[in-house]
């Protein structure tokens, strides 16, 4: 469904929607901007000489897949010339950065805002929790957003990560929701629309960044070209 199918998407949460649950990277903020600020630190951190080939191959690598992991350790591989102690102290440098300024999707702040008076709100992401955490700073977001489950601090540590459930069930504790009674927004299919709905919570996908070519998976309550209208759809299932 696109973006038209906004009754779709009130009628499917199946009850009054009382708490939303949010995905942070490509959903409210485009990821390409932090990992660019990230990937600048990255070479600049490297041996002088390897500078310009290391920036151009660290966006050639992760352009493949920025979750697809050895984003560093590839990129050095297509440049050369390095030692292996060089390859462990960049990507020390890569997990340490923390961005300090990250524009949000347009309209973002403002329904954001809306819908935090009205409903509970949570942030459900994936990764390095310090550096999800200072990323939802640099958005300007965090002061909406209070409630963050960061998956990779639960028990199960990564294999926590959407779309396993445990994180979908933290955030609809700290929402106080049923299943039922929520509703997700997230770019991914096969992490944010998949485990939301294996757990029956109805999921607005946003088609944005990196994954925005991918083929809804059919279980999306609606799907959206922008989150600011996916946002207007929370808003009208309230």
């Amino acid at each position: 469904m696109a973006g038209s199918g906004t009754g779709t998407a009130a009628s499917g949460a199946g009850a009054r929607c009382r708490g939303v649950l949010l995905d942070l990277d490509d959903t409210l903020y485009p990821q390409a901007q932090f990992l660019a600020a990230a990937w600048d630190a990255v070479a600049q951190a490297a041996p002088a000489a390897l500078r310009p080939a290391l920036r151009a191959a660290l966006a050639e690598v992760s352009a493949q897949g920025s979750d697809r992991g050895r984003i560093v350790d590839r990129a050095l591989e297509r440049v050369g010339g390095y030692e292996a102690r060089t390859a462990a102290e960049l990507v020390d440098v890569f997990r340490e950065f923390r961005p300090v300024r990250l524009d949000p999707y347009p309209g973002v702040t403002e329904r954001l805002a809306r819908l935090a008076a009205a409903v509970p709100l949570v942030v459900l992401t994936d990764g390095n929790p310090a550096q999800q955490r200072a990323k939802l700073v640099a958005t300007g977001l965090a002061p909406l957003l209070p409630h963050v489950v960061c998956t990779d601090e639960l028990p199960g540590g990564r294999a926590a990560r959407k779309p396993a459930p445990d994180g979908f069930r933290q955030a609809l504790a700290l929402l106080g929701c049923a299943p039922g009674e929520a509703l997700m927004v997230g770019d991914r299919p096969d992490k944010d629309v998949a485990g939301a709905a294996r757990l029956g919570i109805p999921v607005l996908r946003v088609r944005q960044g990196e994954y925005r070519r991918r083929a809804d998976q059919g279980s999306e309550s609606a799907s959206f070209g922008t989150v600011a209208e996916a946002l207007d759809a929370v808003r009208e299932a309230l």
